[in-house]
């Protein structure tokens, strides 16, 4: 999965059908990955190269070539997760009126269990 499912995953979780937050999605995908790798969890990919051939009026050929990172579907779905979750916490806290560097919504359960238990896992050094 590239990172333009993993916005897509994104925008369905949070109920949104517009791309007029793409840019502040995008941005929560990143933090969210760094702060999921700062936490130690390592994550599955490959990397994906893409070319596109296309041919102008004049029959002009210009050849492009892409390359994208792909995420393993567990591993995209955790960054949706914890992506999700700091866009929500956003909102809860400007709805709460608490604007202290502390959140006031703390990390939900299941998030925590399953950063945990991909942690615990990997350095078992199982597979999944």
């Amino acid at each position: 999965m590239t990172k333009d499912d993993i916005l897509e995953m994104l925008k369905a979780n949070l109920e949104i059908i517009n791309s007029l937050k793409d840019k502040y999605l995008g941005q929560l995908i990143e933090t969210a990955e760094k702060e999921i790798k700062r936490e130690g969890v390592t994550f599955t990919t490959t990397t994906v190269e893409t070319t596109t051939t296309t041919t102008d009026d004049e029959g002009n050929e210009t050849t492009t070539t892409t390359t994208e990172i792909s995420y393993e579907v567990d591993d995209a779905n955790l960054i949706v997760m914890y992506a999700s979750w700091l866009y929500r916490k956003r909102v809860d806290d400007s709805l709460s009126g608490y604007t202290s560097a502390i959140s006031a919504t703390g990390m939900p359960r299941m998030l925590r269990y399953t950063l945990n238990n991909r942690i615990f896992s990997q350095k078992m050094g199982a597979t999944s």
